[in-house]
This record gives structure tokens, C-alpha cells and sequence, in this order.
């Protein structure tokens, strides 16, 4: 047959195999083609589906039957990223397939060859013609990927629990509304010293853009599950970290843990860890004042900034009066409800999605990080981070070379729009801001929007760089 059209049918298998990995199954796709038409697609789904027969060969075989109305699939082929194993060889013998090609070998199931061959079983009344390898490189280093990961995050869920901090229990988390994803855990970053980090991490990870989104106080990732989706969706990855203190991450139980440079550090080593590149910077509350940081260090790694309710404290300024009122009220009242703050701002919230909020704070010992955010932000010129900060803002209005895109949220008396127009004009080239009038300080609650006009705004603004 000919190679560079095996090869073309592989690598849309190899799409769908991207497509599970994304939905956080094995990644294993699968085609099945009629001539040149491809009339069934599949990808790996035995955990979302609950099903164990749901492998990515029988989804595409099923599929193909149903567009050609016969369970027999004569002179249809079958391109799998994966060697396909008993249960799927049985299946393509007998929808009586002309040829299946396959891409990685399987040491362990595969029924094409590698521990046992079904195709070659002489008193079969059925001969389907098998050739392995094809783009076997690029469906191997999938799998690989997978499985490193999935042993990585294996050793970290595993990691004990220091004397000197929480862990918030895990069933507060379940049936969260908006947020399917499979958590992901760091501990042996330099910085962390054993802590737990959690984090989210959806999409392929040769995507041509990573969105690496970071949160503020109160907030954990939670907040950014209505843009996760339009972002995996477009084919790019998504890096949603919880800060120490916050979220499934660990919680240390003294306040004076928390300093601006130790939650600057870990962000440093966790981007370098996981390697991100092609990366647009989201940012919005305490995520932007760290956030903002941290793109000076290492340019080359960052294409994009996604800029939201968020400010500088470089020292030299005064805080805004919400700020300072809100910092105020935290301190009069370090007990006060993350659920009703969120349901306050934002009343096209459910209770539940409420209460979500509240999960990572089950009592007064779990909210440590609550209690010591507000305080830490720089006020006076030899604050912890104000240095830093300073850097900051004239790497921004000096060297920054990538595409902005500034979200303001009308409502917020913390860091509206008079403050976020001061901080864009620290920041080359970043256009007028696109304010949102009904949303306040938590503006990803109206994130879908946002999300696709982002995709939009970066999408063509980066392709016109890049053609020119």
C-alpha cells in the first residue's frame, strides 16, 4: 500500500488519540476508511464511559457501521495508533475489514503480532491483512508521555503529609458542578519542601499555545472552569495550578509560611518543571501580582498575556482604597465566608458552585493562606516583592514582545478598571481594555466570553506575526 497515505490516516488517529489524552483516557485513537473517505472515528473512553469495551476501535468500528448501515465493513480499512488487542482483533475479524494498520507495538495485549497474531489464525473463515509501525515514533512517545505523567502524579498523590500543614479531604471536592478534571500533584519541587501542589492540566502537550492560568485569594483553579473548556477545545493545553494554601494543594498551618517570594519560587520551578512553552500568561488578582513576575526570568517561554483585575505593588504607589478596605474587613473578620463572597459579586451563580468555593477551607486551620495574603502585598518600597515588582513593571514596558489582552471587570471596588488602566500603561503595546460591565473582581465567572475572544484576539494577532 502506499506509505505516505498510511501515513495520513495514522496521523488523523493520532488526532483522535490527542482527543483522550485530553479527556484524561489512554491515549489511543482510531480511523476507519472507505477508499480515501473516513466513515467512523474513535478514541480510547473505558474510563468517562464506564465501559470496558469502549476502546478506540470499537467506537470507530462502531461508528463506521452505522454511517454505512451494515455491521460488515467489506474493503473498509482500520488505522490504530495502538496494536490492538484481543478483544478489538475479534471485533475488526468479524466486520470482516479488508486491512488494519497499526501504529505502536503493544508488549503486553497486543493480537497483531506482538504476543499473539488472531489475524494470522489459518482456520479463521476471515483473513484481514495487518501492517504494523506506521508513524510508530510519534504514537509511542504519546503513550509514553501518558504513562510518565500518570506515574509522576501516582508517586505525588502518595506523598505524606507534613507535621506542619493540612490536606483537605478529598470527598469535598466530588461533584463539584463545571469541574471534570483529573487532578495532578507536585511535591518534590526544590521550594515546596515536601508540600503538595496541585495543579490542572488538560489538553495535548504539543499544543500550538499553553494557557497557564493563575488565581487569586480567596479563589482556587475552580475559577477558571467555564474558560478551561473553549481552550481544550481549540487544541491547546491548559496549566491551572492551585497556590500552596489553596485549593486540593497543601496547606500550611502558620500564616508567616506565606511570603511573596517562596509563592514566586514555586511558580518559577513549577513552569521550568513541567516545561511549558508557547505559553499566554492569565493572570487576575494575586495571580497577577506574582503572575506578573515572572515572564522577565525567562522570556522565550512566553507568547501571550491574559490580564485581569490584577495590579503591580511595586511599593511607590498607594493601594487603591478597596483594597486597603478590603484588607481591612479580612482583618476584622478572618472567618468570613468564601461561598457568600462569590455569591455577593456574582448572582447568576448557583449555591452550588458556591459552596465550591468553601471546599478547600473546611475550618479555621485549613485557611492560614486566607488569613496572610492580604497583608502581604507590598506597600512600601522595601516590602518583599515590591523589588521584584519593580523589575517587573520595566521588563513590561520595555522588553515585553508577545500580544496583550486586557479583561476588566466593571464592577470591582478592589481593582477596577482607574487601577488596571494604570498598570496597562506599563505594558508595551497592550491595547485599550475590554471591560465587562455586570462582572466585578471574580471576572472569569464570565469566562466563556472571555475565553473565545481570547482565542480570537491571540489566535490571529500571533498568526499575522508569524506570516510576516
Amino acid at each position: 500500500m502506499n506509505a505516505a497515505r498510511d501515513e495520513r490516516f495514522m496521523a488523523l488517529a493520532l488526532e483522535q488519540a490527542r482527543l483522550a489524552l485530553a479527556a484524561g483516557e489512554v491515549p489511543v485513537g482510531a480511523v476507519v476508511v472507505q477508499g480515501e473517505r473516513v466513515v467512523g472515528t474513535g478514541r480510547n473512553a473505558p474510563v468517562g464511559a464506564q465501559d470496558p469495551t469502549a476502546h478506540a476501535e470499537v467506537q470507530a468500528l462502531r461508528e463506521a457501521a452505522r454511517a454505512l448501515g451494515n455491521y460488515r465493513l467489506d474493503g473498509c480499512e482500520l488505522y490504530v495508533t495502538l496494536e490492538p488487542c484481543a478483544m478489538c482483533s475479534g471485533a475488526m475479524l468479524h466486520a470482516r475489514l479488508a486491512r488494519v494498520v497499526w501504529g505502536a507495538a503493544d508488549p503486553k495485549t497486543g493480537a497483531g503480532g506482538s504476543v499473539l497474531d488472531l489475524f494470522a489464525h489459518e482456520r479463521l473463515n476471515h483473513h484481514t491483512q495487518v501492517a504494523g509501525g506506521v508513524l510508530a515514533p510519534e504514537c509511542a512517545a504519546l503513550l509514553a508521555d501518558f504513562f510518565k505523567a500518570r506515574r509522576q502524579d501516582q508517586r505525588s498523590a502518595a506523598q505524606p503529609l507534613r507535621e506542619d500543614a493540612l490536606r483537605t479531604p478529598e470527598e469535598r471536592f466530588r461533584d463539584l458542578p463545571g469541574y471534570p478534571w483529573a487532578p495532578h500533584y507536585l511535591s518534590d519541587l526544590r521550594s515546596l519542601g515536601g508540600l503538595r501542589l496541585h495543579y490542572l492540566d488538560e489538553g495535548p502537550r504539543d499544543a500550538p499555545l499553553t494557557w497557564l492560568c493563575l488565581h487569586g485569594n480567596p479563589a482556587w483553579s475552580y475559577l477558571y472552569r467555564r474558560m478551561v473548556p473553549a481552550f481544550v477545545e481549540a487544541g491547546h493545553r491548559v496549566v491551572a495550578p492551585d497556590l500552596v494554601g489553596f485549593g486540593k494543594s497543601d496547606k500550611p498551618k502558620r500564616e508567616d509560611a506565606h511570603r511573596f517570594d517562596w509563592h514566586r519560587q514555586v511558580l518559577l520551578e513549577f513552569v521550568e518543571r513541567l516545561d511549558l512553552q508557547d505559553v499566554v500568561l492569565v493572570v487576575q488578582d494575586w495571580g497577577g501580582l506574582l503572575g506578573l513576575t515572572l515572564p522577565m526570568e525567562q522570556p522565550r517561554r512566553w507568547r501571550g498575556l491574559l490580564v485581569m483585575n490584577t495590579t503591580l505593588a511595586t511599593g511607590e504607589e498607594p493601594l487603591s482604597p478597596g483594597f486597603l478596605a478590603w484588607r481591612e474587613m479580612c482583618a476584622r473578620n478572618p472567618e468570613f465566608g468564601v461561598g457568600r463572597l462569590f455569591a455577593r459579586g456574582n448572582p447568576h451563580l448557583s449555591a452550588e458552585e458556591c459552596a465550591a468555593y468553601d471546599a478547600p477551607f473546611p475550618d479555621r486551620g485549613h485557611r492560614a493562606a486566607l488569613r496572610a495574603f492580604p497583608p502581604m502585598v507590598p506597600q512600601q518600597p522595601d516590602d518583599e516583592g515590591a523589588a521584584v515588582s519593580r523589575r517587573a513593571r520595566s521588563f513590561w514596558s520595555t522588553q515585553w514582545s508577545g500580544e496583550s489582552l486586557m479583561v476588566v471587570g466593571a464592577q470591582d471596588p478592589v481593582l477596577g478598571l482607574p487601577v488596571m488602566e494604570a498598570l496597562r500603561r506599563h505594558i508595551r503595546g497592550c491595547p485599550p481594555p475590554r471591560v465587562i460591565d455586570e462582572a466585578g473582581h471574580f471576572v472569569q465567572e464570565h469566562g466563556e466570553a472571555i475565553a473565545r475572544e481570547a482565542l480570537d484576539h491571540f489566535s490571529h494577532r500571533l498568526a499575522s506575526r508569524e506570516s510576516t
